[in-house]
């Protein structure tokens, strides 16, 4: 992973705008089937792929007209080795799905980036389990192993930093 902490976010005093809800702005709003609001599952076909894209170029115009920096956070919160295999994936497919995904940002942020001071990269991992209902608890050592096979994949991108969103236990977010 690049090491550019002087732009990130966290050592700046400078406003960042992120995106707001895709999985419900995709199933509620336009009508897409997201199986575990798996949002990279949509990356498989055009229409997902255009639809993801789309989201993003929203808040990407919002942020240029109000002439912010933005964090484009990866539609990969489902996308870890689980998930993967409970939506039918081949474990392999890990590998290629998070770089898809991380692809379509960095071009969303070629695309953009002439015209928005900062952009982000934020590849994004979700909790091992349901996320809202805590079940089988890894220590801390076991949710670092585990969560390394996205994480990995991110370091070999254009991802600037990592979120973990919906962890409902210390172990697993740290």
């Amino acid at each position: 992973m690049p090491t550019r902490k002087a732009s990130l976010p966290v050592n700046s005093n400078d406003l960042f705008l992120t995106d707001g809800g895709l999985e419900t702005t995709l199933v509620f709003l336009q009508g897409f089937e997201l199986p575990y609001f798996a949002a990279f599952d949509l990356l498989k076909d055009e229409k997902g792929y255009a639809a993801i894209k789309d989201y993003y170029r929203r808040y990407l115009q919002i942020a240029k007209n109000m002439e912010t920096n933005f964090i484009l956070e990866s539609p990969t919160w489902r996308a870890n080795p689980d998930w993967i295999e409970k939506l039918g994936y081949e474990k392999g497919d890990l590998v290629a799905v998070n770089k898809k995904a991380i692809q379509l940002l960095a071009d969303l942020k070629q695309e953009f980036e002439i015209d928005i001071p900062q952009i982000i990269i934020s590849g994004c991992i979700g909790p091992r389990g349901d996320g809202y209902i805590p079940g089988n608890a890894m220590t801390a050592a076991e949710a670092q192993a585990y969560h390394a096979a996205q994480v990995n994949v991110f370091a070999k991108t254009e991802v600037d930093l990592v979120s973990a969103i919906t962890m409902n236990y210390v172990e697993e977010a740290i």
